[in-house]
């Protein structure tokens, strides 16, 4: 690890769990990466430390979230909305389209785009460990590396997406809706490895697949090239869940797709759709 990014790791060790820096480096020379690195801290905080007499870092405040949250709630409602999430991105220093939100969403049970319940917000970074902006910032690059290289975290937030995009009172997700998602959540899991090609739709532990490429980054604009030319009115939460399935398992020349199987028929469609462009090149 480059002093660097030692540097900026202890900053962001400290921003979540509130420890010393001197306590900082040692989780993190321990333990080389910062995910790890906290979590071990959290299970033993006096683990590496020099004075284990001291005290443990104190809980997240509920006072503390529940003035957060008044800063940002809707004055005429009992939750934040739209213009309160805004002003939240503002503060956090992040992008509202940025991917890392809808972890957070997950986390904090967000209903649907911005939206955010009270009890979701304090229990949500109560259980990150955050209390104030600052760490609030800093729990967000764990969150974003968490969602890039963890399948079963990865599918946790992937599958809450569907009802947190889904429009109140709608049963599917609009075409350009998903395809919204899909391009945020797609790219950054085949980028970071939560969406490693497996032999097991059942098993989110990654499998050694040495021997076969599975589906490809630029498969996510064939997908999209194919609703858009199908048309219809929605994407299904069956379709939503499967697809997830079928982008782990499916090789690279959709040659291992079986038809037979309770596949969605739009899935279906979409093997034929690709195993022509393959075949033409385009």
């Amino acid at each position: 690890m480059t002093d660097k990014r030692l540097e900026d790791n202890i900053v962001q060790f400290c921003g979540v769990t509130g420890a010393t820096t001197r306590d900082a480096r040692k989780f993190l020379e321990k333990y080389k990466r910062l995910d790890m690195a906290i979590d071990a801290y959290y299970n033993d905080p006096t683990a590496l430390s020099s004075t284990p007499s001291r005290q443990t870092t104190s809980a997240p405040s509920t006072s503390k979230l529940t003035t957060l949250f008044n800063r940002y709630k809707d004055p005429d409602a009992d939750e934040i909305t739209v213009d309160g999430t805004i002003k939240l991105c503002e503060d956090l220093g992040v992008n509202p389209e940025d991917v890392v939100l809808l972890a957070v969403a997950y986390e904090l049970k967000s209903p649907r785009v911005g939206e955010w319940k009270k009890q979701g917000w304090i229990e949500g970074w109560k259980g990150i460990g955050c209390d104030s902006i600052p760490a609030m910032k800093a729990a967000l690059p764990l969150l974003r590396d968490k969602l890039a290289r963890d399948p079963t975290y990865f599918r946790k937030v992937y599958n809450h997406t569907f009802d947190f995009a889904r429009s109140e009172g709608q049963r599917s997700l609009g075409i350009e809706t998903a395809q919204a998602f899909w391009g945020l959540l797609l790219p950054h899991g085949l980028q970071g490895g939560a969406l490693s090609h497996t032999t097991d739709s059942g098993n989110d532990e990654d499998v050694s697949m040495e021997q076969e490429d599975g589906w490809k980054p630029e498969f996510v604009q064939w997908w999209f090239d194919f609703l858009t030319e199908k048309g219809g009115k929605g994407v299904s939460k069956d379709t939503w869940a499967m697809f997830l399935d079928f982008v782990r398992t499916i090789n690279s020349t959709f040659s291992n797709y079986d038809m037979e199987a309770a596949w969605p028929s739009t899935i279906d469609d979409f093997v034929e759709y690709a195993k022509a462009r393959l075949a033409s090149g385009a």
